[in-house]
Protein backbone atom coordinates (compact mmCIF):
# COMPACT_ATOMS: atom_id res chain seq x y z
CA UNK A 1 0.00 0.00 0.00
CA UNK A 2 1.23 3.16 -0.70
CA UNK A 3 1.84 5.19 3.12
CA UNK A 4 0.01 8.04 3.18
CA UNK A 5 -0.12 10.66 5.45
CA UNK A 6 -3.61 10.61 6.98
CA UNK A 7 -5.49 13.63 8.45
CA UNK A 8 -6.88 13.47 11.95
CA UNK A 9 -9.79 15.94 11.40
CA UNK A 10 -9.55 18.61 14.56
CA UNK A 11 -12.14 20.34 16.28
CA UNK A 12 -11.42 23.74 14.44
CA UNK A 13 -11.88 22.28 11.25
CA UNK A 14 -14.76 20.31 12.07
CA UNK A 15 -16.46 23.40 13.79
CA UNK A 16 -15.59 25.33 10.29
CA UNK A 17 -16.89 22.78 7.94
CA UNK A 18 -20.23 22.37 9.54
CA UNK A 19 -20.71 25.78 10.01
CA UNK A 20 -20.42 26.48 5.84
CA UNK A 21 -22.93 23.78 5.74
CA UNK A 22 -25.09 24.56 8.17
CA UNK A 23 -27.41 26.68 6.28
CA UNK A 24 -28.04 25.24 3.03
CA UNK A 25 -27.81 21.43 4.62
CA UNK A 26 -30.58 22.24 7.02
CA UNK A 27 -32.38 24.14 4.45
CA UNK A 28 -32.16 21.46 2.07
CA UNK A 29 -32.26 17.61 1.89
CA UNK A 30 -31.14 17.08 5.24
CA UNK A 31 -33.94 18.76 6.77
CA UNK A 32 -35.58 15.86 6.89
CA UNK A 33 -33.37 13.41 8.58
CA UNK A 34 -32.16 14.89 12.17
CA UNK A 35 -28.84 13.64 13.35
CA UNK A 36 -29.82 11.83 16.64
CA UNK A 37 -27.55 12.04 19.28
CA UNK A 38 -25.33 8.35 20.32
CA UNK A 39 -27.54 6.70 21.95
CA UNK A 40 -30.93 7.42 20.91
CA UNK A 41 -32.85 4.30 20.85
CA UNK A 42 -36.01 3.02 21.18
CA UNK A 43 -36.29 -0.29 21.68
CA UNK A 44 -38.93 -2.23 20.25
CA UNK A 45 -40.84 -5.36 22.50
CA UNK A 46 -39.97 -8.42 20.43
CA UNK A 47 -40.92 -11.98 21.23
CA UNK A 48 -40.89 -15.30 19.40
CA UNK A 49 -43.40 -15.97 15.68
CA UNK A 50 -43.40 -19.45 14.15
CA UNK A 51 -42.19 -19.29 10.48
CA UNK A 52 -45.22 -20.37 8.62
CA UNK A 53 -42.93 -22.16 6.09
CA UNK A 54 -42.86 -25.11 9.39
CA UNK A 55 -43.77 -23.50 12.53
CA UNK A 56 -40.17 -23.77 13.39
CA UNK A 57 -39.14 -20.14 15.27
CA UNK A 58 -36.51 -18.56 13.43
CA UNK A 59 -36.88 -15.04 14.04
CA UNK A 60 -38.02 -12.62 16.93
CA UNK A 61 -40.70 -9.77 15.64
CA UNK A 62 -43.33 -7.30 16.76
CA UNK A 63 -46.39 -7.71 17.95
CA UNK A 64 -48.20 -8.51 14.64
CA UNK A 65 -45.63 -9.35 12.14
CA UNK A 66 -45.94 -12.81 10.23
CA UNK A 67 -43.22 -14.14 8.13
CA UNK A 68 -42.57 -16.93 5.66
CA UNK A 69 -38.98 -18.35 4.78
CA UNK A 70 -37.90 -19.88 1.69
CA UNK A 71 -34.99 -21.56 -0.44
CA UNK A 72 -33.21 -22.82 2.86
CA UNK A 73 -29.96 -24.24 1.75
CA UNK A 74 -29.50 -26.50 5.08
CA UNK A 75 -31.31 -29.05 2.47
CA UNK A 76 -30.89 -29.05 -1.52
CA UNK A 77 -32.83 -26.70 -3.25
CA UNK A 78 -33.29 -27.34 -7.11
CA UNK A 79 -34.75 -24.19 -8.99
CA UNK A 80 -36.51 -24.96 -12.17
CA UNK A 81 -34.12 -24.53 -14.47
CA UNK A 82 -31.75 -27.40 -12.63
CA UNK A 83 -29.42 -25.25 -10.71
CA UNK A 84 -28.77 -26.21 -7.70
CA UNK A 85 -29.38 -22.98 -5.02
CA UNK A 86 -25.56 -22.08 -3.65
CA UNK A 87 -25.69 -20.85 -0.25
CA UNK A 88 -24.01 -17.53 1.38
CA UNK A 89 -27.35 -15.14 -0.08
CA UNK A 90 -26.79 -11.38 0.51
CA UNK A 91 -27.69 -8.52 -1.59
CA UNK A 92 -30.77 -8.56 -3.07
CA UNK A 93 -33.71 -6.17 -4.61
CA UNK A 94 -37.41 -6.56 -4.87
CA UNK A 95 -39.17 -5.16 -8.46
CA UNK A 96 -42.55 -5.27 -9.74
CA UNK A 97 -43.87 -8.61 -11.13
CA UNK A 98 -47.09 -9.85 -12.41
CA UNK A 99 -50.33 -10.36 -11.17
CA UNK A 100 -49.22 -8.74 -7.53
CA UNK A 101 -45.99 -10.88 -7.53
CA UNK A 102 -42.24 -9.69 -6.67
CA UNK A 103 -39.47 -10.77 -8.43
CA UNK A 104 -36.38 -10.87 -6.43
CA UNK A 105 -32.61 -10.67 -8.00
CA UNK A 106 -30.75 -12.38 -5.19
CA UNK A 107 -26.89 -12.63 -4.85
CA UNK A 108 -24.52 -15.43 -4.02
CA UNK A 109 -21.62 -14.16 -1.74
CA UNK A 110 -19.52 -17.34 -3.36
CA UNK A 111 -15.20 -17.39 -3.21
CA UNK A 112 -12.76 -19.15 -4.13
CA UNK A 113 -12.17 -20.71 -7.26
CA UNK A 114 -14.57 -23.58 -7.67
CA UNK A 115 -17.24 -24.83 -10.38
CA UNK A 116 -19.60 -22.24 -11.60
CA UNK A 117 -23.68 -22.95 -10.34
CA UNK A 118 -26.03 -23.34 -13.25
CA UNK A 119 -24.44 -23.48 -17.03
CA UNK A 120 -20.88 -23.35 -17.19
CA UNK A 121 -21.47 -22.58 -20.69
CA UNK A 122 -22.98 -19.01 -19.99
CA UNK A 123 -20.46 -18.43 -17.13
CA UNK A 124 -18.08 -15.58 -17.02
CA UNK A 125 -15.74 -17.43 -15.18
CA UNK A 126 -16.43 -21.09 -15.34
CA UNK A 127 -14.14 -21.36 -12.08
CA UNK A 128 -15.78 -18.82 -10.34
CA UNK A 129 -18.42 -19.73 -8.10
CA UNK A 130 -20.76 -16.77 -7.12
CA UNK A 131 -23.49 -14.98 -9.09
CA UNK A 132 -27.24 -14.26 -8.86
CA UNK A 133 -30.43 -15.83 -9.04
CA UNK A 134 -33.76 -14.54 -9.77
CA UNK A 135 -37.20 -15.52 -8.11
CA UNK A 136 -40.90 -14.90 -8.03
CA UNK A 137 -42.83 -14.99 -5.13
CA UNK A 138 -45.98 -13.61 -3.80
CA UNK A 139 -46.16 -11.00 -1.15
CA UNK A 140 -45.98 -13.73 1.69
CA UNK A 141 -42.89 -15.67 0.25
CA UNK A 142 -44.50 -18.48 -1.64
CA UNK A 143 -42.12 -19.30 -4.63
CA UNK A 144 -43.72 -19.44 -8.02
CA UNK A 145 -40.24 -20.14 -10.06
CA UNK A 146 -36.45 -19.37 -9.62
CA UNK A 147 -33.89 -19.77 -12.02
CA UNK A 148 -29.74 -18.67 -12.30
CA UNK A 149 -29.62 -15.02 -14.02
CA UNK A 150 -25.60 -14.30 -13.48
CA UNK A 151 -22.89 -17.21 -12.72
CA UNK A 152 -19.38 -17.56 -12.91
CA UNK A 153 -18.49 -14.22 -10.55
CA UNK A 154 -16.97 -13.89 -7.27
CA UNK A 155 -18.25 -13.21 -3.65
CA UNK A 156 -21.65 -10.72 -5.07
CA UNK A 157 -21.68 -8.90 -1.89
CA UNK A 158 -24.42 -6.26 -2.26
CA UNK A 159 -25.98 -4.00 -4.83
CA UNK A 160 -28.66 -2.00 -6.03
CA UNK A 161 -31.45 -1.60 -8.00
CA UNK A 162 -31.85 0.59 -11.31
CA UNK A 163 -35.11 2.72 -11.81
CA UNK A 164 -34.89 1.19 -15.19
CA UNK A 165 -35.61 -2.62 -13.55
CA UNK A 166 -32.05 -4.35 -13.30
CA UNK A 167 -29.70 -4.90 -10.44
CA UNK A 168 -26.34 -4.24 -10.51
CA UNK A 169 -24.39 -6.55 -8.40
CA UNK A 170 -20.84 -6.25 -6.93
CA UNK A 171 -18.11 -8.46 -6.84
CA UNK A 172 -16.56 -8.08 -3.41
CA UNK A 173 -12.48 -9.24 -4.44
CA UNK A 174 -10.01 -8.63 -6.65
CA UNK A 175 -9.04 -12.19 -7.58
CA UNK A 176 -8.09 -13.64 -10.82
CA UNK A 177 -5.62 -15.23 -12.64
CA UNK A 178 -3.13 -12.13 -12.30
CA UNK A 179 -3.45 -11.95 -9.01
CA UNK A 180 -1.78 -14.10 -5.97
CA UNK A 181 -4.29 -15.66 -3.28
CA UNK A 182 -6.26 -13.90 -1.03
CA UNK A 183 -6.81 -14.28 2.61
CA UNK A 184 -8.27 -17.33 2.28
CA UNK A 185 -4.72 -18.54 0.75
CA UNK A 186 -6.35 -20.41 -2.48
CA UNK A 187 -4.66 -20.69 -4.95
CA UNK A 188 -6.23 -18.12 -8.25
CA UNK A 189 -4.59 -20.03 -10.75
CA UNK A 190 -7.14 -21.78 -12.32
CA UNK A 191 -9.61 -18.56 -12.72
CA UNK A 192 -9.91 -17.28 -16.23
CA UNK A 193 -10.83 -13.98 -15.84
CA UNK A 194 -10.28 -10.72 -13.37
CA UNK A 195 -12.61 -10.23 -10.86
CA UNK A 196 -13.61 -7.22 -9.02
CA UNK A 197 -16.20 -5.66 -11.21
CA UNK A 198 -20.11 -4.86 -11.03
CA UNK A 199 -22.63 -6.40 -13.37
CA UNK A 200 -25.92 -5.91 -14.79
CA UNK A 201 -29.29 -8.15 -14.12
CA UNK A 202 -32.45 -7.24 -15.60
CA UNK A 203 -35.26 -8.15 -13.16
CA UNK A 204 -36.92 -11.46 -14.76
CA UNK A 205 -34.14 -11.88 -17.57
CA UNK A 206 -30.36 -12.88 -17.26
CA UNK A 207 -27.30 -10.59 -17.44
CA UNK A 208 -24.97 -10.42 -20.46
CA UNK A 209 -22.11 -11.02 -18.03
CA UNK A 210 -20.30 -8.31 -19.51
CA UNK A 211 -18.85 -6.72 -16.68
CA UNK A 212 -18.48 -2.94 -16.32
CA UNK A 213 -14.87 -2.53 -16.18
CA UNK A 214 -14.85 1.27 -16.48
CA UNK A 215 -16.59 1.88 -12.81
CA UNK A 216 -13.70 0.19 -11.17
CA UNK A 217 -12.00 -2.85 -10.09
CA UNK A 218 -11.56 -2.76 -6.49
CA UNK A 219 -14.05 -5.01 -3.51
CA UNK A 220 -17.07 -4.05 -4.60
CA UNK A 221 -19.78 -3.87 -2.16
CA UNK A 222 -23.12 -1.68 -3.12
CA UNK A 223 -24.07 1.08 -5.22
CA UNK A 224 -26.93 3.35 -5.39
CA UNK A 225 -28.02 5.59 -8.31
CA UNK A 226 -29.18 9.27 -8.55
CA UNK A 227 -32.32 9.29 -10.76
CA UNK A 228 -31.71 12.89 -11.44
CA UNK A 229 -28.13 13.23 -12.99
CA UNK A 230 -27.56 9.38 -13.95
CA UNK A 231 -24.24 9.53 -11.22
CA UNK A 232 -23.76 5.96 -9.68
CA UNK A 233 -22.42 5.74 -6.00
CA UNK A 234 -20.07 3.14 -4.85
CA UNK A 235 -19.45 1.30 -1.99
CA UNK A 236 -16.41 -0.03 -1.05
CA UNK A 237 -15.37 -3.22 1.49
CA UNK A 238 -11.46 -3.31 2.28
CA UNK A 239 -11.17 -5.29 5.18
CA UNK A 240 -8.25 -4.78 6.06
CA UNK A 241 -7.38 -1.19 4.58
CA UNK A 242 -9.34 1.79 4.60
CA UNK A 243 -11.73 1.84 2.00
CA UNK A 244 -13.33 4.80 -0.49
CA UNK A 245 -16.56 6.73 -1.71
CA UNK A 246 -16.91 6.64 -5.59
CA UNK A 247 -18.88 7.64 -8.30
CA UNK A 248 -19.08 6.30 -11.66
CA UNK A 249 -20.22 9.34 -14.23
CA UNK A 250 -20.91 7.49 -17.14
CA UNK A 251 -20.31 9.16 -20.87
CA UNK A 252 -24.18 8.63 -21.72
CA UNK A 253 -27.30 9.16 -19.06
CA UNK A 254 -28.69 5.58 -18.25
CA UNK A 255 -31.78 6.78 -17.69
CA UNK A 256 -32.29 7.47 -21.42
CA UNK A 257 -29.97 4.43 -22.31
CA UNK A 258 -31.75 1.71 -20.08
CA UNK A 259 -28.44 0.21 -18.72
CA UNK A 260 -25.35 1.02 -17.51
CA UNK A 261 -22.58 1.95 -20.44
CA UNK A 262 -19.14 0.58 -19.79
CA UNK A 263 -17.50 4.46 -20.91
CA UNK A 264 -17.21 7.19 -18.13
CA UNK A 265 -15.13 8.46 -15.10
CA UNK A 266 -14.68 6.91 -12.19
CA UNK A 267 -14.14 9.25 -8.99
CA UNK A 268 -13.58 8.87 -4.92
CA UNK A 269 -14.40 11.14 -2.44
CA UNK A 270 -12.21 13.46 -0.60
CA UNK A 271 -13.07 16.28 1.92
CA UNK A 272 -12.16 19.84 0.66
CA UNK A 273 -9.16 21.01 2.65
CA UNK A 274 -7.92 18.20 4.39
CA UNK A 275 -6.05 15.57 2.28
CA UNK A 276 -7.11 11.65 3.64
CA UNK A 277 -9.46 13.17 6.22
CA UNK A 278 -9.43 9.77 8.54
CA UNK A 279 -13.49 9.56 8.33
CA UNK A 280 -13.14 6.19 9.77
CA UNK A 281 -12.76 7.88 13.21
CA UNK A 282 -15.00 8.65 15.74
CA UNK A 283 -16.96 12.08 14.49
CA UNK A 284 -19.19 14.65 16.36
CA UNK A 285 -22.42 14.23 16.20
CA UNK A 286 -24.07 15.87 13.33
CA UNK A 287 -20.43 16.40 11.52
CA UNK A 288 -20.77 17.82 8.14
CA UNK A 289 -17.99 18.33 5.20
CA UNK A 290 -18.00 20.20 2.27
CA UNK A 291 -16.48 17.28 -0.54
CA UNK A 292 -14.84 17.05 -3.76
CA UNK A 293 -14.22 14.46 -5.99
CA UNK A 294 -11.21 13.09 -7.65
CA UNK A 295 -10.27 11.29 -10.72
CA UNK A 296 -9.30 7.33 -10.89
CA UNK A 297 -6.47 7.44 -13.89
CA UNK A 298 -6.22 3.50 -14.38
CA UNK A 299 -9.97 2.33 -12.77
CA UNK A 300 -9.73 -1.13 -14.29
CA UNK A 301 -6.12 -2.59 -13.92
CA UNK A 302 -4.75 -5.85 -15.32
CA UNK A 303 -1.48 -7.24 -13.62
CA UNK A 304 1.40 -9.06 -15.36
CA UNK A 305 1.36 -12.77 -14.93
CA UNK A 306 2.34 -16.60 -16.71
CA UNK A 307 -0.32 -18.92 -16.98
CA UNK A 308 -0.24 -21.41 -14.61
CA UNK A 309 1.78 -19.81 -12.17
CA UNK A 310 1.10 -18.29 -9.31
CA UNK A 311 1.02 -13.89 -10.15
CA UNK A 312 3.57 -11.96 -8.91
CA UNK A 313 1.14 -9.53 -7.61
CA UNK A 314 -0.05 -9.82 -4.07
CA UNK A 315 -4.04 -9.73 -3.49
CA UNK A 316 -3.09 -6.69 -1.45
CA UNK A 317 -1.60 -5.04 -3.83
CA UNK A 318 -3.90 -5.52 -5.86
CA UNK A 319 -7.14 -4.51 -3.32
CA UNK A 320 -5.48 -0.89 -2.72
CA UNK A 321 -4.42 0.11 -6.26
CA UNK A 322 -7.29 1.86 -7.44
CA UNK A 323 -8.03 3.56 -3.59
CA UNK A 324 -4.21 4.44 -3.38
CA UNK A 325 -4.45 6.58 -6.45
CA UNK A 326 -7.58 8.50 -4.82
CA UNK A 327 -5.46 8.72 -1.88
CA UNK A 328 -2.57 10.35 -3.21
CA UNK A 329 -4.42 13.03 -4.50
CA UNK A 330 -6.55 13.76 -0.78
CA UNK A 331 -9.41 10.99 -1.06
CA UNK A 332 -11.04 10.44 2.62
CA UNK A 333 -10.21 7.15 4.34
CA UNK A 334 -13.28 5.53 5.49
CA UNK A 335 -13.94 2.25 7.57
CA UNK A 336 -15.49 -1.14 5.37
CA UNK A 337 -18.15 1.12 3.45
CA UNK A 338 -21.00 -1.20 2.89
CA UNK A 339 -24.83 -0.71 2.02
CA UNK A 340 -25.92 2.52 0.03
CA UNK A 341 -29.18 3.54 -1.37
CA UNK A 342 -30.81 6.35 -2.54
CA UNK A 343 -33.89 8.47 -1.02
CA UNK A 344 -35.21 11.85 -0.92
CA UNK A 345 -32.51 13.46 -2.87
CA UNK A 346 -29.60 11.60 -0.31
CA UNK A 347 -27.17 9.34 -1.06
CA UNK A 348 -27.04 7.10 2.87
CA UNK A 349 -24.26 4.83 2.98
CA UNK A 350 -22.80 2.38 6.02
CA UNK A 351 -19.81 2.24 7.84
CA UNK A 352 -19.21 -1.03 9.12
CA UNK A 353 -16.57 -0.48 11.44
CA UNK A 354 -16.44 3.13 11.73
CA UNK A 355 -16.43 5.28 14.72
CA UNK A 356 -13.96 4.39 16.98
CA UNK A 357 -10.74 5.14 17.90
CA UNK A 358 -8.11 5.94 14.89
CA UNK A 359 -6.52 2.88 13.61
CA UNK A 360 -2.64 3.57 14.40
CA UNK A 361 -1.40 2.73 10.66
CA UNK A 362 -2.89 2.39 7.36
CA UNK A 363 -4.08 -1.32 8.01
CA UNK A 364 -5.59 -3.77 10.30
CA UNK A 365 -5.37 -7.56 8.64
CA UNK A 366 -6.79 -9.27 12.08
CA UNK A 367 -9.45 -7.09 13.15
CA UNK A 368 -10.47 -4.96 10.38
CA UNK A 369 -9.91 -1.58 9.59
CA UNK A 370 -11.52 0.62 11.97
CA UNK A 371 -12.35 0.05 15.64
CA UNK A 372 -16.02 1.19 16.05
CA UNK A 373 -19.14 -0.53 15.61
CA UNK A 374 -20.52 1.57 12.89
CA UNK A 375 -21.92 4.87 11.34
CA UNK A 376 -24.27 5.98 8.74
CA UNK A 377 -23.41 8.30 6.74
CA UNK A 378 -25.70 10.80 3.63
CA UNK A 379 -23.99 12.66 0.93
CA UNK A 380 -26.25 15.46 -0.62
CA UNK A 381 -25.02 15.72 -4.48
CA UNK A 382 -26.83 18.99 -4.85
CA UNK A 383 -24.48 20.83 -1.81
CA UNK A 384 -21.58 18.46 -2.54
CA UNK A 385 -21.90 18.13 1.60
CA UNK A 386 -21.49 14.80 3.32
CA UNK A 387 -22.68 14.63 6.79
CA UNK A 388 -22.92 11.48 9.21
CA UNK A 389 -26.35 10.95 10.81
CA UNK A 390 -25.91 8.36 13.12
CA UNK A 391 -22.73 6.95 15.08
CA UNK A 392 -23.06 3.40 17.26
CA UNK A 393 -21.87 4.07 20.64
CA UNK A 394 -22.02 0.19 21.25
CA UNK A 395 -22.44 -3.20 20.27
CA UNK A 396 -26.00 -3.36 22.71
CA UNK A 397 -27.37 -0.11 20.40
CA UNK A 398 -26.20 -1.18 16.87
CA UNK A 399 -23.46 -3.74 15.61
CA UNK A 400 -21.49 -3.78 12.42
CA UNK A 401 -24.54 -2.44 10.25
CA UNK A 402 -23.86 -3.33 6.59
CA UNK A 403 -26.65 -3.24 3.84
CA UNK A 404 -29.03 -1.02 3.72
CA UNK A 405 -32.75 0.03 2.71
CA UNK A 406 -35.64 2.60 3.07
CA UNK A 407 -38.98 2.24 3.94
CA UNK A 408 -41.73 4.45 1.96
CA UNK A 409 -41.88 6.18 4.96
CA UNK A 410 -38.11 6.96 4.66
CA UNK A 411 -37.21 5.08 7.37
CA UNK A 412 -33.60 3.14 6.93
CA UNK A 413 -33.59 -0.46 8.11
CA UNK A 414 -30.34 -1.59 8.87
CA UNK A 415 -28.64 -5.12 8.64
CA UNK A 416 -26.27 -6.14 11.26
CA UNK A 417 -23.29 -8.57 10.41
CA UNK A 418 -21.79 -9.13 13.75
CA UNK A 419 -20.68 -12.16 15.85
CA UNK A 420 -23.19 -11.88 18.22
CA UNK A 421 -27.08 -11.17 18.63
CA UNK A 422 -27.96 -10.12 14.68
CA UNK A 423 -30.70 -7.34 14.36
CA UNK A 424 -32.57 -5.69 11.46
CA UNK A 425 -32.63 -2.30 13.31
CA UNK A 426 -34.91 0.62 12.20
CA UNK A 427 -33.01 4.34 11.68
CA UNK A 428 -36.03 6.91 11.86
CA UNK A 429 -35.65 9.92 10.14
CA UNK A 430 -35.94 11.47 13.68
CA UNK A 431 -32.21 9.72 14.45
CA UNK A 432 -33.59 7.49 16.61
CA UNK A 433 -32.88 3.45 16.74
CA UNK A 434 -35.12 0.56 16.81
CA UNK A 435 -35.65 -3.06 16.79
CA UNK A 436 -37.42 -4.84 13.83
CA UNK A 437 -36.53 -8.32 14.18
CA UNK A 438 -33.91 -10.66 16.11
CA UNK A 439 -32.25 -13.78 14.59
CA UNK A 440 -32.97 -16.89 16.20
CA UNK A 441 -32.40 -19.33 13.62
CA UNK A 442 -31.08 -22.73 15.06
CA UNK A 443 -29.97 -25.16 12.59
CA UNK A 444 -31.07 -28.52 11.58
CA UNK A 445 -28.42 -30.15 13.83
CA UNK A 446 -29.99 -27.80 17.11
CA UNK A 447 -27.01 -25.37 16.55
CA UNK A 448 -27.49 -21.88 16.98
CA UNK A 449 -26.78 -19.95 14.35
CA UNK A 450 -28.07 -16.27 15.92
CA UNK A 451 -24.73 -15.01 15.03
CA UNK A 452 -25.19 -15.12 11.01
CA UNK A 453 -25.50 -12.27 9.60
CA UNK A 454 -29.11 -10.38 7.85
CA UNK A 455 -28.69 -9.20 4.65
CA UNK A 456 -30.26 -8.07 1.37
CA UNK A 457 -33.34 -6.48 3.47
CA UNK A 458 -35.58 -4.88 0.30
CA UNK A 459 -39.51 -3.71 0.42
CA UNK A 460 -41.65 -5.32 -1.78
CA UNK A 461 -42.76 -2.58 -4.29
CA UNK A 462 -45.79 -1.89 -2.86
CA UNK A 463 -44.17 -1.77 0.56
CA UNK A 464 -45.83 -4.59 1.69
CA UNK A 465 -43.37 -7.13 2.64
CA UNK A 466 -39.60 -6.73 3.52
CA UNK A 467 -37.50 -9.51 2.02
CA UNK A 468 -34.27 -10.25 3.57
CA UNK A 469 -31.87 -13.01 3.78
CA UNK A 470 -29.79 -14.62 6.73
CA UNK A 471 -26.87 -15.23 5.27
CA UNK A 472 -23.99 -18.08 5.95
CA UNK A 473 -22.83 -21.24 3.88
CA UNK A 474 -26.69 -22.39 4.55
CA UNK A 475 -28.42 -19.03 3.63
CA UNK A 476 -32.49 -18.68 3.27
CA UNK A 477 -34.42 -15.42 2.24
CA UNK A 478 -37.36 -14.33 4.46
CA UNK A 479 -40.64 -12.14 3.77
CA UNK A 480 -42.05 -10.25 6.92
CA UNK A 481 -45.06 -8.44 6.47
CA UNK A 482 -47.39 -6.89 9.67
CA UNK A 483 -48.05 -2.94 10.56
CA UNK A 484 -45.49 -1.27 9.55
CA UNK A 485 -46.86 2.05 10.54
CA UNK A 486 -47.02 1.40 14.01
CA UNK A 487 -43.52 0.46 14.56
CA UNK A 488 -42.61 3.47 12.57
CA UNK A 489 -41.16 1.57 9.33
Amino acid sequence: MTHTTVNRIDRRTFLAGSAAAAGAALAGPFAGFVAGPAGATRRSALAPVADLRDGAVRLWLPDGFQYRSFHDTEQPVTLDDGTVLPGRHDGMAAFRGQRGNVVLVRNHEVNNPVPAFGDPAKAYDPQAGGGTTTIEVTTRGEVLNAYTSLNGTQMNCAGGAMPWGSWVTCEETVNGPDVGPDFTGASNVTLTQPHGFIFEVPAGGESSREPITAAGRFPHEAVALDPGTGVLYLTEDNFAFPSGLYRYLPDENPLAEGRLGNQGRLQMLAVTGVPQADLAAAQPDGATYEVTWVDIDDPAPTFPYTPGETAPTTNDQALTYVGDQGRAQGAAWFSRLEGAVFDRGLVYFTSTQGGGPPEPGPSDPAQGFGNGFGQVWAYDPSSSRLRLVYQSPGPDVLDLPDNITVSHRGTLVLCEDSSGDNYLRALSRRGSLSDIALNRLVGANGTPRFGDEFAGATFSPDGHTLFVNIQASRGMTIAIWGPWGQIGV
